[in-house]
């Protein structure tokens, strides 16, 4: 991969302490702000910068179809992937509607919906074929395909005009194909990351666990992060895989919201493990399936509020936060150190106001 070697870990001994005293000055003067301290260093380490600042921030939801689905996947909320993503442009989920209002572009990227969409500003139509293959009796995609679809999400990500790409999938099957990445990427039980409906019935849990098993059975000897998605796809995640690892190599902010977002992550990681330092989670839904995820990259969400919707609409919901955590480094007055704060306020002399930090 070209971008592999480009990407560095963020890792900094002497900007985290100095970003770390700038915020101690602050939390001394005014007092704490919680979690979003930790979260601002995080900011300044990945763009290497006293001041993280962001622009033209992008929401991209990948969409794509896959061959599990005859194997008795369910719909979501009983609408097909074209389905879903017409909802999506026509502003019916709020996952499309919280991006506007937060100020996020959101974009929509057909990596492989069986069917074709109307043109919408908002579709950009990359699609690499019309949906994979079931990988219960074949690999979802040849490796050319695979291949093809990294590409696809390297150029993506490369054309972009900001510094914050938001990472979501869309698909019937996509939780599922993304389940089988995670679990024969970090060997642990498929179980852990399956995301069974909450209507479905014993019996459609057990049917659905039997066919990714079989999958699963099938692609024993897939371990190459590009042969495991090759085996197990979707479109979407290996699209996913490529746009991640461009924008780690150009220092950008990475949002993962979803199990098919962390199931790219994890590949790209295998790839070239310094890209997780650029990701921070989200979540769209309280699958315990995802509990997992984000166990196997030790993280936790941005925020938990007990949705259940579609992917992206957790990334919607935290990007205020992001923006208040680098308020902290970049909007709030400069102080001055503790002794000198406190020589001031014994002398009861009124502290000159300082610049604004850049």
């Amino acid at each position: 991969m070209a971008h592999q070697s480009l990407i560095s870990p963020t890792a900094n001994a002497e900007l985290t302490q100095t970003l770390m005293k700038r915020l101690e000055r602050r939390r001394a003067m005014s007092g704490g702000m919680g979690e979003l301290e930790p979260l601002a260093l995080r900011l300044g380490l990945i763009q290497s910068t006293l001041t993280p600042r962001f622009r033209d921030p992008t929401l991209a939801v990948f969409a794509a179809d896959h061959g599990l689905a005859v194997d008795g996947i369910p719909l979501l909320w009983g609408h097909s992937t074209r389905q879903m993503a017409e909802r999506l442009l026509s502003n019916q989920l709020p996952c499309s509607v919280l991006a506007r209002l937060q100020g996020l572009q959101m974009n929509l990227v057909d990596c492989g919906i069986a069917e074709s969409l109307p043109s919408n500003p908002r579709l950009l139509v990359r699609k690499i074929a019309h949906g994979t293959r079931n990988a219960r009796v074949s690999p979802a995609m040849s490796q050319e395909q695979a291949h093809a679809a990294v590409r696809v999400g390297m150029e993506f990500a490369d054309k972009l005009s900001g510094n914050v790409l938001a990472c979501a999938g869309l698909g019937q099957g996509a939780h599922e194909a993304g389940a089988l990445v995670l679990s024969r990427l970090s060997g642990r039980p498929l179980q852990d990351f399956i995301a069974a409906g909450p209507h479905m019935r014993y019996s459609e849990v057990e049917k659905l666990l039997h066919a990714l098993l079989a999958a699963q059975a099938r692609h024993a000897e897939a371990s190459d992060p590009m042969d495991v998605l090759a085996a197990f796809g979707g479109f979407e995640t290996a699209v996913m895989v490529g746009a991640m690892l461009v924008a780690a190599s150009k220092r950008q902010l990475i949002i993962v919201d979803g199990l098919a977002a962390c199931a790219a992550l994890k590949a790209a990681a295998s790839i070239a493990a310094p890209v997780t330092d650029y990701a921070l989670f989200c979540r769209s839904s309280s699958d315990p399936g995802l509990d997992s995820a984000l166990r196997e990259f030790k993280a936790s969400a941005l925020l938990e509020l007990g949705l259940q919707s579609s992917d992206g609409c957790g990334a919607a919901m935290a990007w205020p936060l992001i923006r208040a955590a680098a308020t902290l480094l970049t909007e709030l007055q400069d102080v001055p150190d503790a002794k000198a704060a406190s020589s001031e306020c014994a002398g009861h002399e009124a502290a000159p106001q300082a610049s604004r930090a850049d």
